[in-house]
């Protein structure tokens, strides 16, 4: 990189108070910074909470409409109704409510610029509007028919994929490849390293100060949990734990088991048998899941067992239908006997069926086997397994054992605790 655009780069990182060394994050910046003195259309793209703003705040301010107006607009936010009016004003009379006309954003910022966040939200009639400004600088007002001038630069944001919105008919094509002139992503803050602890430590300061007390600090095995979380809402999610530590916690030196207790632990998508707290009523969804799984594992054991004891002989039918009737209730074939027919009645069909396509001892062998095949089996032994596996078939390195069991690394390094896996 040339040494002039770097110097440049730390200065913009100072300026506008960007904490971070990533080279996806140098990179963005490095745009901004060329596209800057165009007039050129901008169209950011980047998850809620990145920071998307700062850069239109950027371009806006290294541009030669500095000195200009600068709004923004969250598209959003603005009902559907309004928004015209909003960005385009209105004529008196023009809808109820209307007793006065109304200039709009790009009437009042006639030589600034214009951000325009969550650009996926705008309704289609307004993109059509929108269309026009950034073709040829025309706008109407909402009941008006005269046609009015503006010159004003557009930066638009989007947390959502457009080319999936086109797709879909959400969003119009000319208006995405019109906004799309020079894109700009921001990454997310799982993929900026270290800069995650830078910063939690500005953050941390900052609190400290406004607060008037100690800065909060993490200790190793805090940092390694802090830097496998996946932070679905990013800067804006991490300044608010760090806030909510700094004035919550009272030994400032934050351990990775305190850590964990701010942080939610629903990010895992591999199957986990975990322990239940709070009232016996309170039930998440994925709590309903494990119960539904257990209790069919558990009816079906119970069922190969019965089985296997009438097989062998152990145990008479009648015995197993009066102990046990209520595991062969949405059988069919054992729904359709009448009550009085069932005590002198063989358990399922399927039973005498097997009996009668297959030997007696095979049969009982093949019983036995799945039997105490699956009465090995746990949801946490095969969770285990398959970790182990994983942490084999990488070498032990944890990124990538994460990524082929499709959990978060920081879900991973819990699992190993869990189960005491030692290193491979």
């Amino acid at each position: 990189m040339d040494y002039r655009l770097e110097a440049e780069i730390q200065t913009i990182k100072q300026r506008f108070e960007i904490i971070g060394t990533a080279p996806q994050l140098n990179n963005a910046i490095r745009v901004a910074i060329q596209v800057a003195p165009t007039d050129m259309s901008v169209l950011i793209n980047g998850e809620s909470g990145v920071g998307k703003e700062s850069f239109s705040k950027i371009i806006h301010s290294l541009s030669s409409r500095k000195h200009g107006q600068f709004i923004a607009i969250n598209c959003g936010a603005i009902p559907e109704g309004t928004i015209d009016s909003e960005l385009f004003g209105h004529e008196k009379g023009s809808f109820t409510g209307a007793t006065d006309s109304r200039k709009g954003y790009f009437e009042v910022t006639n030589g600034g610029t214009i951000f325009l966040d969550e650009i996926g939200e705008m309704p289609l009639s307004t993109q059509a509007r929108l269309l026009r400004v950034l073709e040829n600088g025309e706008f109407i007002k909402v009941g008006s028919s005269k046609v009015l001038k503006t010159d004003v630069r557009v930066i638009a944001a989007t947390n959502v994929n457009l080319k999936t919105a086109v797709e879909k008919g959400k969003f119009r094509e000319d208006l995405f490849y019109r906004l799309n002139t020079v894109p700009i992503l921001v990454p997310c803050l799982r993929d900026r390293g270290n800069d995650m602890l830078l910063l939690f430590k500005k953050f941390a300061m900052d609190f400290a100060e406004n607060y008037r007390t100690k800065p909060i600090i993490l200790l190793p095995d805090a940092e390694k949990i802090l830097l496998n979380y996946h932070f679905p809402g990013n800067i804006r999610q991490l300044k608010n734990l760090v806030e909510q530590m700094s004035v919550l916690e009272m030994d400032r030196e934050v351990t990775g088991s305190t850590l964990l207790t701010y942080l939610p632990s629903n990010d895992s998508r591999l199957p986990a048998v975990l322990p239940r707290q709070g009232k016996e009523d309170d039930f998440t969804e994925r709590d309903i899941l494990y119960k539904v799984l257990f209790d069919m594992k558990k009816d079906m054991t119970e069922m190969k067992r019965l089985i296997l004891q009438l097989l062998k002989g152990n145990t008479s039918r009648t015995e197993i239908l009066e102990k046990h009737g209520n595991l062969f209730e949405d059988v069919p074939e054992f729904d359709a006997i009448p009550p009085k027919e069932k005590e002198a009645t063989s358990p399922p069909l399927l039973i005498e069926t097997a009996l009668n396509d297959k030997g007696y001892e095979e049969i009982v062998e093949d019983i036995t086997h799945e039997f105490e095949e699956d009465e090995s089996l746990s949801l946490e032994k095969k969770e285990k397994e398959m970790i182990i596996r994983a942490l084999k078939k990488n070498n032990n390195k944890r990124k990538y054992a994460a990524n082929d069991l499709g959990i978060s690394e920081r879900t991973l390094y819990r699992k190993i605790s869990q189960y005491e896996i030692d290193s491979l």
